[in-house]
């Protein structure tokens, strides 16, 4: 697939490729050989028209009359994400976020190794978290180049944040992924992911209050008849 083509892919779709993967990791510890999109979209709450037109940005992967491949499917999926390779990582910030991350043993699972965590206090710099070592903030432009890292996690406070990313913008970095909660900004050779935890939480209170509205609308419409 050319990269103009890849550039089409909406983010909606990209965002939804992740749940496919886990659930045919799921369905290859069950032993399913293969699958309809019927059959996978129940699964994952979509359509077999979502499941098929999903799928197809990237390939022809299913027959007409057969399914698609579980495993097959899953390992294309991963290529497509990128999981088929090691991609190396360092934590800025190791306070407990950071830490909590760095304790987080599935990256490895999925072929994302943190290499180091780097901070500022002289208390926690020199220590190590899981095994993995704490080194001071100064040294991490020489370790980033030297160590061919792919991804920085942002575990730091809003105001240091854009700080980070600026040192960060010196080195050899491909993608950041920003934990703190403000939007920061890169060169365009830098990719950004920010993770709005707030956001993913608000959005879980909505959805209980729309349950609770349906339920009220459920009881007047009930009475009224």
């Amino acid at each position: 697939m050319a990269p103009d083509e890849i550039k089409r892919i909406s983010l909606a779709v990209i965002r939804r490729l992740p749940k496919y993967h886990k659930c045919l990791g799921e369905l290859l510890q069950k032993n399913v050989e293969r699958i309809s999109s019927q059959e996978l979209g129940r699964i994952l709450g979509f359509t077999a028209s979502q499941v098929r037109q999903d799928l197809n940005n990237f390939g022809e992967f299913g027959q007409q009359g057969y399914g698609y491949n579980v495993k097959q499917l899953y390992n294309e999926i991963a290529k497509i994400l990128g999981l088929n390779t090691e991609h190396k990582m360092v934590i800025v910030g190791a306070g407990k976020l950071g830490q909590a991350l760095a304790g987080y043993t599935d990256f490895e699972r999925h072929g994302f190794k943190i290499m180091a965590l780097f901070d500022i206090d002289p208390k926690i710099v020199g220590s190590k978290v899981r095994d993995i070592p704490v080194y001071d903030m100064k040294d991490i432009i020489y370790f980033v180049n030297e160590n061919e890292i792919d991804i920085a996690v942002i575990a730091v406070p809003r105001e240091r944040a854009q700080e980070v990313v600026d040192i960060l913008s010196k080195t050899l970095i491909k993608g950041i992924w920003n934990f703190a909660p403000v939007e920061v900004k890169a060169g365009s050779n830098i990719i950004i992911e920010n993770v709005h935890l707030l956001d993913s939480l608000f959005t879980l209170s909505y959805r209980m209050n729309e349950s609770k509205w349906m339920e009220r609308l459920a009881r007047k419409d009930g009475k009224k008849r």
